[in-house]
């Protein structure tokens, strides 16, 4: 399998950042590589929350979406907000394949 590594973007609330973290590690044990989320805005990363930056970071994940084979939805207890949905909806229309947590 060397050689051979499917490329995952992490997608959901940032307030779910143990998921993230714990599904980042199971991914790239599993022989992945993993893009996730830059900073954690509701779990205290509070850089994020100026209208120019939010605006830069939503963009910038979807370009990690368009470097992927696929993304994994970290939707802890079935919960997806509105970024994440924008962020499953833009995957689907450039043909990503879509995996949930939950």
């Amino acid at each position: 399998m060397v050689g051979k590594y499917k490329v995952i973007t992490l997608c959901g609330s940032t307030k779910f950042k143990d998921e993230f973290l714990r599904e980042q590690k199971r991914l790239s044990l599993e022989g992945n590589i993993v893009i996730s989320v830059g900073l954690f805005g509701l779990s205290g990363d509070n850089e994020v929350w100026t209208a120019d930056k939010k605006q830069m970071l939503d963009d910038m994940h979807k370009r990690k979406i368009d470097m992927a084979d696929e993304i994994f939805v970290i939707n802890k207890g079935g919960y997806i907000g509105e970024s994440t949905k924008s962020e499953i909806e833009y995957a689907l229309k450039h043909n990503k394949k879509v995996n949930y947590m939950e």
